[in-house]
């Protein structure tokens, strides 16, 4: 017998947040969350996520044991940005049984309707701006830092219980072997030509990360505001973001382009610590996963490109060449033998080609679904 339990913070909270160790057990490319990182997320006198919107989760049983989870979502931010009367799904997980799928399914979009919403988008934590979309291939393959993880019967019965694909997301892999050079060599051209413009590109500076922090924030909503399903940061969610992403960066390998003392672009690559946190048992840096994270960040050999976004009347410059020669660099210089550019949209084709023309490969393809209600 199947059955639903509505779970509120902080009740049954590790139940929720440990059953997809449970899941995946035995799975080498399975990497768990971090416990501690999931418990802030989902507590909502601590993310600024809650001061405008809200979620409920939910457990599915058979008999006592939890075979399925669920989060039901209402984002006002996205509901206001892009006028559309849609809820989200998300923190999905379950055992391979359809009964259990549907039955999740169904609690979320009668939650969504109740919400007196016309549409159902997912899957999405929060929103895309956190980690969000299936892959659809490659299920042998461990994910990046940051990016989610699935089991391959998960679009399957996203299609059977009736979503449709909404959009496709490429996740490029750039080889050290097979990378085009030839974007190292003329990065030093391209930044001489930008500075002729009164534009100039430096890395962050921890002493003032704060006020970087904050300027990026305005530079991300205006360069992705037209993406699909974007949605707009608040300044204490993009901020709560950076603080969480400062206690893992290298400064030297983001980058910012400025004109007249004025953020105009950004990239932002990290060292792929999810080669230290597979080894991590259910997520717990605490008391020895600490450690292992400390120490293992030294035998790192990959990266990811999480974000590279320039603003409308900055573009097609040079300054995403000069990101993606200058991040080529760094890698060359520190050993990594693999980069991932992701998430980008299958219709963002300024980015796509410049990945391409830098010998880069898809990999990945994740999907994001959705259903009119």
């Amino acid at each position: 017998m199947l059955r639903i339990e509505k779970i509120v913070y902080p009740h049954k909270i590790k139940d929720f947040i440990d059953f997809p160790h449970e899941l995946y057990k035995g799975d080498p490319a399975y990497v768990p969350e971090i416990y501690l990182g999931q418990k802030d997320l989902l507590n909502p006198k601590k993310h600024p996520f809650y001061e405008h919107s809200k979620l409920d989760m939910f457990l599915c049983y058979k008999d006592d044991k939890i075979v399925g989870r669920i989060a039901a979502i209402r984002n006002n931010n996205h509901i206001k940005s892009s006028g559309k009367q849609e809820g989200f799904f998300g923190f999905f997980e379950c055992i391979e049984d359809y009964e259990v799928a549907k039955l999740l399914f169904d609690t979320a979009k009668d939650w969504i309707k109740k919400e007196g919403l016309t549409g159902i988008v997912g899957p999405t934590s929060f929103s895309t701006n956190e980690i969000f979309a299936w892959h659809i291939d490659a299920f042998d393959i461990p994910p990046m830092m940051s990016m989610g993880y699935n089991k391959s019967y998960y679009p399957k019965f996203a299609e059977q219980y009736g979503f449709k694909k909404k959009v496709d997301l490429f996740a490029y892999l750039i080889s050290r072997d097979k990378m085009n050079e030839k974007s190292i060599r003329v990065t030093n051209a391209f930044e001489e030509r930008l500075k002729n413009k009164g534009i100039t590109i430096r890395t962050v500076n921890m002493k003032t990360f704060k006020e970087d922090a904050e300027q990026a924030n305005d530079v991300y909503n205006a360069a992705w505001e037209k993406n699909d399903a974007f949605v707009p940061m608040t300044k204490k969610e993009f901020m709560h973001l950076a603080n969480d992403m400062k206690m893992i960066m290298d400064p030297t390998l983001c980058f910012l382009a400025e004109h007249e003392g004025k953020i105009v672009g950004f990239s932002f690559s990290f060292p792929d610590i999810n080669q230290v946190l597979i080894k991590v048992k259910r997520g717990r840096l605490l008391p020895m996963g600490i450690f292992k994270l400390l120490f293992g960040r030294k035998g790192i050999k990959k990266a990811r490109i999480v974000v590279l976004g320039v603003i409308e009347g900055y573009r097609k410059m040079g300054i995403e060449a000069c990101f993606y020669g200058k991040t080529m660099q760094w890698c060359k210089d520190h050993g990594i033998t693999n980069a991932e550019a992701s998430l980008i949209l299958e219709s963002n084709t300024m980015m796509n080609q410049g990945l391409i023309n830098i010998n880069a490969e898809v990999y990945k393809t994740y999907r994001l679904y959705e259903m009119p209600l």
